[in-house]
């Protein structure tokens, strides 16, 4: 499935667009699935995947990449909550992914 919440043929980095507010284009853009692990079936059934440059995928030169920096990590957990309840108001995350992400909002 193509993600819900960034499309690949923009070439920005989801990150950098959020965090920073640029929405430069970029080559090499890496696929990050916003829930890993055991959930990495789920963020790909669902749609659940941002495009990502190097710097913020796995490069922590800039102390800001997902797969390093916890904060960053639960900003990304968040809008891909979001993202599901908005684009599936008929199913409940929290019983599909086993977490609610949302919890202190």
């Amino acid at each position: 499935m193509k993600s819900i919440m960034h499309s690949k043929n923009d070439h920005t980095c989801y990150l950098c667009e959020r965090l920073n507010y640029d929405n430069s284009t970029r080559t090499g853009l890496e696929e990050h699935h916003v829930f890993g692990r055991c959930n990495r079936g789920l963020s790909t059934k669902y749609g659940l995947m941002v495009y990502l440059c190097r710097q913020h995928h796995t490069d922590n030169s800039l102390g800001a990449a997902v797969h390093f920096n916890k904060d960053v990590a639960a900003e990304l957990h968040r809008l891909g909550q979001r993202a599901f309840q908005e684009h599936y108001p008929e199913l409940d995350f929290q019983e599909i992914f086993g977490i609610n992400y949302l919890e202190e909002e």
